[in-house]
């Protein structure tokens, strides 16, 4: 295995000196990662929306009100007017990309019809946007210790509330305080 395919199916836990939204203190799905770049989705940024208001945009209704009551996330900052479904079973959908043997993101409409019926995947993070990075670009940013790596965990994705999912990705790395860390990469 590569550099370039290693963060593939990875979190990505944003340090301290990443202020700007939406990376302050944020967490990212990486997705895809290779010579050209690498594609990722926040996992912890809340957005304005449920997915009863992105199903209503869509056309399509939805009689749960637990399903429509569902949190749609800040994927990132680019093409937030596209919609992103990461979940665990692969499943039938138009377009999904399989991340790992464990992991999928779906882009088609049909997981979103699958979901307003109730029959979609039954754990999913719903996000508008992703994180995109240039050729070389992540690589750099983890070597300037702007963003911590650990394998993901879908305990974190699914169960743990989005407020304290920051913190208990950085507790994985045996790190009890996030905000305590330097923003500033040493060597010896």
């Amino acid at each position: 295995m590569t550099i370039a395919n290693t963060f593939a199916g990875q979190f990505l836990i944003a340090m301290p000196s990443l202020a700007e939204p939406p990376f302050a203190r944020g967490v990212a799905f990486l997705c895809q990662h290779g010579e050209d770049g690498a594609v990722g989705l926040l996992i912890n940024q809340i957005s304005e929306y449920r997915l009863g208001d992105v199903l209503a945009q869509m056309k399509l209704s939805c009689d749960d009100p637990e399903i429509a009551d569902h949190p749609v996330l800040i994927g990132g900052p680019v093409q937030q007017e596209r919609g992103f479904v990461l979940h665990r079973e692969p499943g039938n959908w138009d377009s999904s990309y399989r991340v790992n043997e464990d992991w999928s993101v779906t882009t088609s409409r049909d997981i979103l019809v699958a979901m307003a019926a109730g029959e979609g995947p039954r754990r999913a993070v719903v996000t508008l946007g992703y994180a995109g990075w240039e050729a070389g670009q992540l690589e750099q940013e983890v070597m300037d210790n702007a963003w911590l790596t650990i394998p993901a965990d879908e305990r974190i994705v699914f169960d743990t509330p989005l407020d304290e999912r920051w913190i208990a990705a950085a507790r994985k790395l045996g790190v009890h305080d996030p905000s305590q860390l330097a923003g500033y990469a040493g060597h010896a």
